[in-house]
């Protein structure tokens, strides 16, 4: 045993010397100021954000679970703005769907920011061996939340 090295053997089997031990949590650098979130961040339209996806994906996913009849319509009460939720309604299906049928997937997702606040968007969704196009535009509210504003469906429903 040696007796002359003092100090705390680090889970990495690192030595720190003995001391002032390490009380703050990784990755703080200001002991004054409070951390900030430590889970993973959030879009501003509710659902949690993939780094290098914008809001188009999370809406592209939330729509298609609503027009194949996975999500209920009111689910995106809060993200519609306009027109868009009786598109929605309209556009979903009256029955559940069958636990036998193929889920519908999106393929592609892509965008066109036309100016600030504005994004007209895209998805190709395949059902089995069918494939389904989506276009809807998403605006952004004076509280920075993303709104879908118009959605519309070529070819077959998911």
């Amino acid at each position: 045993m040696d007796t002359t090295t003092r100090g705390t053997i680090g889970s990495d089997g690192s030595r720190r010397p003995a001391g002032r031990s390490r009380t703050r949590p990784a990755g703080r650098r200001d002991s004054r100021r409070p951390a900030g979130p430590t889970g993973p961040s959030r879009t501003p339209g509710g659902g949690p954000r993939i780094p290098g996806t914008g809001p188009h994906h999370w809406f592209a996913e939330r729509l298609l679970a609503v027009l194949s009849g996975r999500r209920p319509v009111h689910s995106l009460l809060g993200h519609t703005i306009g027109p868009a939720y009786q598109q929605l309604v309209n556009l979903a299906p009256a029955e559940h769907p069958l636990r036998e049928r193929v889920t519908p997937v999106v393929r592609r997702c892509g965008r066109f920011i036309p100016g600030p606040g504005v994004i007209e968007a895209f998805a190709r969704i395949s059902t089995g061996d069918r494939l389904t196009a989506m276009a809807f535009r998403l605006e952004q509210g004076p509280d920075l939340r993303w709104r879908c504003a118009a959605v519309e469906i070529s070819g077959p429903l998911p």
